[in-house]
């Protein structure tokens, strides 16, 4: 999944002003980060294992946030999987974005941190 750093600004992009608290999203981090502290609705899909992992994707009619934690991965994830057909925006500004806005976090282990 190499999408030329020049594509990447083209690819859909979403606020987390612009998601519910509860919205769906998909959080493209590893399992360290995660447990640290995701969305509550997030559907956790590592990056490397989004390729062969695409039928977890929400089967929904809107467009899907997909996030990371500041929003490289994730732009990058989006340019490929926009060119695979999915309707996909990257969350700008990642999981730091969503704590900052006061956005609710799980944990996996009580206390969630993002940052």
């Amino acid at each position: 999944m190499s999408i030329p750093s020049d594509r990447q600004s083209e690819v859909p992009v979403t606020t987390v002003e612009h998601l519910a608290d509860d919205a769906v999203i998909v959080d493209i981090r590893e399992p360290n980060e995660w447990a640290a502290g995701h969305a509550p609705n997030a559907i956790h899909i590592p990056l490397g294992e989004l390729p062969s992992r695409l039928d977890e994707l929400p089967d929904t009619d809107d467009t899907v946030g997909i996030v990371c934690r500041s929003g490289g991965r994730s732009s990058r994830a989006v340019a490929w999987l926009t060119q695979q057909g999915f309707d996909v925006a990257n969350v700008e500004g990642g999981m730091r974005a969503w704590q900052s806005a006061g956005k609710p976090l799980e944990g996996e282990h009580g206390d969630a941190f993002v940052l």
